[in-house]
């Protein structure tokens, strides 16, 4: 049982989005909220224990899971269960790589990101190897998905509790273009059948220009992004995933 809540805030200037829905949705449950800087969570001066909620950037997260001893999940932006709605070639490779394959001509424009948990660069379409060497001293051994390059129409956040779709935003794109609920909803069966989604996450679609709703990208939920989902559902969701792996540390 969550006895205590801690939100990551410096002091300074607004809160950022995400916390400010937690908040709210912390002070409904009426649970007690405490607030942190990122110098003292890596100080470990924060009193976690099982009974203990934390929320804030994915440094602060990482940072709480180790103190916690808690195992940090592997990203996993494409899930093998998923893999039918992606509607285009994703593959991994390194920057390297994909330097030599652009330098030489035997590569199209390709979509890279990195594939680890720190991202060093933001994911970006690369049309020749000047791109790659816009990155700068980035090593060339720096694993990353790739992807074909498509255009999208509009792209969405579903968040999703417990394997129940709880709201749905659209944050990019032509707002009229509509996801096919359809196939959202076989897209999080199937990643909930797999055994391998998280009790709470954010999955992004997009519909594209062919009119395919197709997977974007999947979000893990402890530092998840939000848009325009309200407070008591966000909190569900990131609440969820954290109860989770406080369970994953005690087994």
């Amino acid at each position: 049982m969550i006895t205590t809540a801690f939100l990551q805030y410096s002091g300074n200037g607004p809160m950022r989005h995400e916390e400010s829905l937690l908040e709210a949705g912390l002070r409904q449950r009426g649970i007690p909220v405490r607030f942190y800087t990122i110098k003292r969570i890596h100080r470990r001066q924060l009193p976690l224990d099982a009974d203990s909620f934390i929320a804030g950037d994915m440094d602060a997260m990482h940072a709480a899971m180790r103190q916690l001893d808690i195992t940090v999940p592997e990203p996993d932006d494409y899930p093998a269960s998923l893999r039918a709605f992606l509607h285009r070639s994703v593959w991994t490779s390194t920057l390297g790589e994909i330097e030599r394959a652009l330098e030489t001509g035997s590569a199209p424009p390709t979509f890279i990101k990195p594939a680890d948990r720190r991202k060093r660069f933001t994911g970006l379409v690369c049309y020749s190897e000047r791109d790659i060497a816009a990155l700068g001293n980035i090593s060339r051994r720096q694993r990353v998905w790739c992807s074909e390059v498509v255009r999208w129409a509009a792209e969405y956040r579903v968040y999703v509790a417990d394997q129940r779709v709880v709201s749905v935003d659209h944050y990019d794109g032509d707002a009229t273009v509509l996801l096919d609920t359809a196939t959202v909803e076989a897209a999080v069966d199937a990643y909930g059948s797999s055994g391998t989604a998280p009790s709470g996450y954010g999955i992004d679609f997009g519909v594209l220009a062919t009119g395919e709703t197709a997977l974007v990208e999947a979000n893990d939920g402890y530092a998840l992004g939000a848009y325009s989902i309200d407070a008591d559902a966000y909190t569900e969701l990131v609440m969820r995933r954290w109860n989770e792996l406080l369970d994953s540390a005690r087994t």
